[in-house]
């Protein structure tokens, strides 16, 4: 008997020629260009995957580019509830934005939004890309950018009279 994970996976394979794979009975990969990221999302959603757990990013700056992972399950699928799905892409530091999945599945609303803020990959198509955390002037380094330096303060040791 095949698992739901594999069905899932052999499916995306074959219609989009992605990179998928299995981790365990509940745990999946698929890795695959930004240019199709909506059009799997898509397919994803017809299969039962319902909203996002997740929305992260990866840098990767030897390679000038960032990884988006989406981490997506299902609650209306009880096959599928205990499956996470990663599904992953990338975008350059030439062009850090791709396209928002928040048409797809609108619980990436938040995920897109820290993500755009962490790591400064815009979601075009997101109805509200204002910052979370940091001020709207921020300007510099992204927080979760591994060129970002974090601030060093003295310490102070009491000493004993």
């Amino acid at each position: 008997m095949q698992r739901p994970i594999d069905n899932v996976l052999n499916l995306v394979k074959s219609k989009f020629n992605a990179q998928v794979k299995a981790d365990s009975d509940t745990r999946g990969q698929i890795e695959v260009d930004k240019k199709v990221v909506v059009e799997v999302a898509k397919l994803l959603k017809e299969q039962g995957f319902d909203h996002v757990k997740s929305v992260t990013g990866i840098d990767f700056p030897e390679e000038e580019k960032i990884q988006v992972v989406y981490h997506v399950s299902s609650y209306s699928n009880p096959e599928l509830a205990r499956v996470i799905l990663a599904l992953k892409t990338y975008v350059t530091y030439k062009e850090l934005k791709m396209q928002s999945l928040y048409e797809v599945w609108e619980s990436a609303w938040t995920g897109e939004r820290e993500t755009y803020e962490m790591l400064g990959v815009y979601f075009e198509g997101h109805p509200d890309m204002r910052r979370l955390f940091l001020p709207e002037d921020f300007e510099g380094v992204y927080p979760l950018r591994k060129s970002y330096k974090i601030k060093l303060e003295g310490l102070f040791v009491d000493k004993q009279a």
